[in-house]
């Protein structure tokens, strides 16, 4: 099947109409309104506000997202239908989305593919995946897996939720610290347990059923996300919700999920897009890239760079 990509030189030629079957990126010396139905764009213009990208040469950027659509033409797609389909959505209904999109590609030939190609992880448990601490108004919840750079497997989300749960429920809670012990707020799913569930189908109830980014949705005006080192994945899509997100000099932001023939699927096409916007959304996705503690302030994913280092060891 031929890959859904397409580049259009905006300098020069006109865009074309929209498509659903496309993954649409444009380039241009200057930044002007995006046409309707581009799904990236990007520039070297240093001052391009949002949505535009800017980098230092647009063309390889475009290249370099072009070669993941051309690798994983399912995943690709689907990121860019279902962050299109997301502006018409309410938030609940955008977690809905993602998740049955995320299910269909949990079945689908790219994540067997990938899945297939890595070596098999031992699952590194916690006793106490998330730990709480109370101070009056305050409280902080702490991701407490250190070892695997507080890796996100599924006694971390339950344990995750049980915490929010009690946010949303107790008035006297104000303010809601969510951190991550030792170097790394969080790395993403757990490899250990990623695709090992048998039942697509069955996946997808139960992440509608235990959903800590619902909770975040419902008690987001109290937290403060405190990042530092890596936030891949789960560890960006979540701490997005907050109200307020914080990053360490050290932080980092990557969004994996299209190598491995998925989307971010812990509401990464629900809460980013709020933040950055959904072309910016696609083009991390998309191309893989690394953000820097200072990119992602520039482009809104956090609101401060603090001085501090690591928090859930506090």
């Amino acid at each position: 099947m031929e890959s859904p990509f397409r580049l259009v030189d905006l300098d020069r030629s006109a865009p074309p109409p929209p498509s659903t079957d496309q993954v649409l990126v444009g380039v241009a010396t200057r930044p002007t309104t995006v046409p309707a139905g581009f799904d990236v764009v990007l520039t070297a213009d240093p001052g391009a506000p949002r949505p535009w990208v800017t980098c230092a040469e647009p063309l390889v950027a475009a290249e370099r997202v072009g070669d993941m659509v051309g690798r994983r033409p399912a995943a690709s797609l689907t990121l860019v239908q279902v962050l299109r389909m997301g502006a018409g959505l309410s938030p609940g209904e955008k977690l809905l989305v993602e998740s049955l999109a995320y299910s269909a590609l949990q079945g689908g030939a790219e994540f067997r593919s990938w899945r297939d190609a890595i070596p098999p992880r031992r699952p590194r448990p916690a006793a106490t995946p998330v730990r709480l601490r109370r101070v009056g108004d305050r409280l902080t919840v702490v991701l407490n897996r250190p070892w695997v750079r507080n890796a996100f497997d599924a006694a971390t989300r339950d344990a995750l939720c049980e915490a929010l749960e009690v946010a949303v429920a107790d008035p006297t809670i104000l303010r809601v610290d969510l951190c991550g012990a030792g170097a790394a707020f969080c790395s993403g799913g757990d490899l250990g347990e990623f695709g090992t569930s048998r039942d697509p189908a069955e996946a997808h109830r139960v992440r509608v059923a235990r959903s800590p980014a619902a909770l975040l949705l419902r008690c987001a005006s109290k937290v403060t996300a405190r990042l530092h080192g890596a936030c891949v994945g789960a560890g960006i899509e979540l701490a997005a919700f907050a109200g307020r997100v914080t990053a360490a000099p050290d932080t980092f932001v990557r969004l994996p999920e299209i190598e491995m023939g998925l989307i971010p699927g812990a509401g990464g096409t629900a809460s980013l897009p709020v933040r950055i916007g959904r072309h910016r959304t696609a083009y991390l996705a998309l191309s893989g890239i690394r953000l820097t503690a200072p990119e992602a302030l520039r482009w809104g994913l956090v609101d401060e760079i603090t001085g501090n280092g690591p928090h859930g060891g506090h």
